[in-house]
């Protein structure tokens, strides 16, 4: 593979250049046969499907805002569907896609950045992004990155 002599993007939030790689930047999908503000509230709403807490799963998708919705996603008085861990990539992978496909206007800047690692910067999370000090797995990142290599190559 040949060497990026370009520089990495790091995003973070959604009113940053390249907010719109954010999962909390305002670009509606519709994945599951449903319509969801954001991908953050996707992501959030599956780690509770398929469970008895369907009021909670609607709440999470009328969130008026992503904040409210990783918000409910995150309170700890609401038990996660056991095989979260196994598949939250692959719920991420649904929702980034979803959302990059939808919107060609997000797509066209994401194949801009050529060959560049996406980074997302957050101080917090060392899951999805590179934590405070640079550390983290940044996964987000990567799901990005690969969005963009199946958006070139069909």
């Amino acid at each position: 593979m040949m060497e990026s002599n370009t520089e990495p993007i790091y995003f973070y939030k959604a009113n940053d250049p390249y907010g719109c790689f954010s999962n909390f930047s305002l670009h509606p999908i519709h994945c599951e046969a449903l319509n969801w503000p954001t991908v953050e509230h996707f992501y959030q709403a599956h780690k509770f499907l398929p469970t008895h807490q369907q009021d909670l799963i609607d709440k999470i998708r009328a969130a008026p805002t992503p904040e409210i919705a990783a918000a409910l996603g995150r309170d700890p008085q609401h038990p996660k569907r056991p095989d979260w861990e196994d598949i939250k990539q692959e719920i991420m992978w649904q929702g980034v896609w979803t959302k990059f496909k939808t919107h060609i206007d997000i797509a066209q800047i994401l194949l801009a950045t050529k060959d560049a690692e996406i980074i997302e910067n957050s101080p917090v999370d060392y899951y999805w992004g590179c934590g405070a000090d640079g550390s983290g797995r940044n996964y987000l990142g990567k799901v990005l990155m690969r969005v963009r290599r199946q958006l070139r190559h069909g």
